[in-house]
């Protein structure tokens, strides 16, 4: 029979964190799950480090050939998934214990929910954490999708986390398209807000993740193509669902959208001036290519 849950993991050269992910998805209180892991060409060792778990009855070891980016390696892990509802976990994020319960007590109960998500704390190189509980935006409990997804727009922010902090109905990825990969940057909020223009979204107001900063989301450069897209992304979501989103609220996500990116980089910076060069060195690495 099935798993209920599919936990998903793409992993691109996440070899000094990617054993302490998995460990942390293995951990879980909650047992109906199997946990699907691509390797995207990795060059620093995951491939050998994920042996590890070959023999765990729950794993899928795969490997996707170089090309494509995130979007590549996301598709290949999720179209091998077989569970009611999906989670996709990067490579150097971790799950707190109760996660995957509480998300699927949440699905199970409420049937018009077709995503959930919780609030994430921010940790660096060393698991050691940067903040804590962020994300949502004040939402909580039950909220319709399209009111969730014009949240989102209109904070000029990803409100529902990184994926590690979401789990979806598969069926509802699936209807929506699979994993949205017009805009690369955010891909992940892309594709929640299509999953969420088809039902309820539920937010679980407490921190069940964690996301892991990186060196490689310090630069400027990256900083301007990351918010560049988002603007790109707010525009093509309102012209695909018509009545979401008013002039007045893309003006206005579109202008928070553009502040956010370079507030997120003096974060990264400030973070990276704490660190020592061991660390920096550490966090140097890619996530879910």
């Amino acid at each position: 029979m099935p798993a209920h849950v599919s936990i998903v993991v793409p992993t691109y050269n996440n070899a000094d964190f990617v054993e302490e992910t998995i460990e942390s998805i293995l951990a879980q209180t909650y047992a109906d799950f199997e946990l699907v892991i691509a390797d995207h060409s990795s060059t620093d060792g995951t491939w050998e480090k994920l042996q590890r778990f070959a023999d765990e009855p729950r794993v899928t070891l795969l490997q996707t050939p170089a090309g494509g980016g995130a979007p590549a390696n996301w598709t290949r892990v999720t179209e091998a998934a077989t569970g009611d509802y999906l989670k996709l976990v990067c490579g150097d994020d971790l799950l707190e214990p109760t996660c995957l319960e509480q998300q699927v007590a949440v699905l199970d109960a409420h049937p018009s929910v077709v995503l959930t998500s919780c609030r994430r704390t921010l940790v660096d190189a060393r698991g050691e954490q940067f903040t804590s509980a962020r994300g949502l935006a004040g939402l909580q409990g039950v909220v319709p999708g399209r009111d969730a997804a014009r949240k989102a727009v209109i904070s000029g922010t990803n409100i529902f986390g990184e994926p590690a902090c979401v789990m979806m109905r598969r069926e509802a990825l699936e209807r929506a398209g699979g994993w949205a990969d017009t805009e690369p940057y955010v891909i992940d909020q892309q594709t929640f807000c299509n999953v969420l223009m088809q039902g309820d979204f539920y937010a679980i107001p407490i921190a069940l993740a964690s996301f892991r900063l990186s060196m490689g989301q310090w630069s400027v450069n990256l900083a301007r193509k990351q918010s560049a897209q988002v603007v790109d992304f707010h525009h093509r979501l309102a012209e695909q669902n018509a009545g979401l989103l008013s002039k007045a609220d893309l003006v206005r996500g579109d202008t928070l959208a553009r502040g956010m990116a370079y507030v997120r980089r003096g974060a990264y910076l400030w973070l990276g001036r704490k660190m020592h060069p061991e660390q920096q060195a550490e966090a140097a690495v890619g996530t879910g290519q």
